[in-house]
């Protein structure tokens, strides 16, 4: 009958991608790690505590982030009616995918954490000072994660403490490299 499938004989041979085809999901696979970071955070916070949670997204959020066109700078963490949010973080909308219906590319996004992870924090920052900020946005297989932390700021003498050892360091690094060289 045509137009259905047959079951290959048992005895016939099956085929087995070679060393040089990739497979149909190896896209996903490269895909893999950091999206975005939020450096001014690790520059403005003493980092204390970081914790994974997941990021309840629309389907043109996703597909922005898969060509990495997000941004972290200005956004935060904020613990309301026990639910975690994360407002201020841009991911841009795509051209070619978002022209049916008009999307907000600051809108607030659900933190997908547990109830003992929510209420951690919420004690955190109620009783202990603490802020909770976004340092950066990953790929964990097919799913998009953020890593919070619990920060404390930095007073503008600290800042300048990590200045100067990040120039340090660099300095340090070039020295080794002349000597090598």
């Amino acid at each position: 009958m045509p137009g259905l499938l047959r079951r290959p004989a048992q005895n016939a041979p099956v085929d087995t991608p070679s060393q040089n085809t990739t497979p149909m999901n190896a896209k996903k696979q490269q895909q893999g790690g950091t999206i975005a970071q939020n450096k001014k955070a690790r520059f403005d916070y003493f980092l204390e505590e970081k914790i994974e949670a997941g990021l309840a997204l629309q389907g043109w959020e996703v597909k922005s982030l898969r060509q990495g066109k997000c941004q972290l700078v200005d956004s935060y963490v904020l613990l309301k009616n026990n639910e975690a949010w994360l407002i201020g973080a841009l991911i841009s909308p795509l051209d070619t995918v978002s022209t049916h219906f008009v999307v907000d590319p600051r809108r607030t996004r659900k933190l997908l954490l547990n109830r003992r992870q929510i209420n951690h924090l919420i004690g955190a920052v109620q009783q202990k000072g603490y802020t909770c900020v976004c340092t950066s946005i990953y790929w964990k297989g097919h799913l998009v994660k953020a890593e919070i932390a619990l920060a404390k700021g930095k007073q503008l003498h600290d800042k300048r403490d990590t200045e100067k050892d990040r120039d340090w360091d660099r300095e340090k690094q070039r020295i080794v490299r002349e000597a090598n060289g």
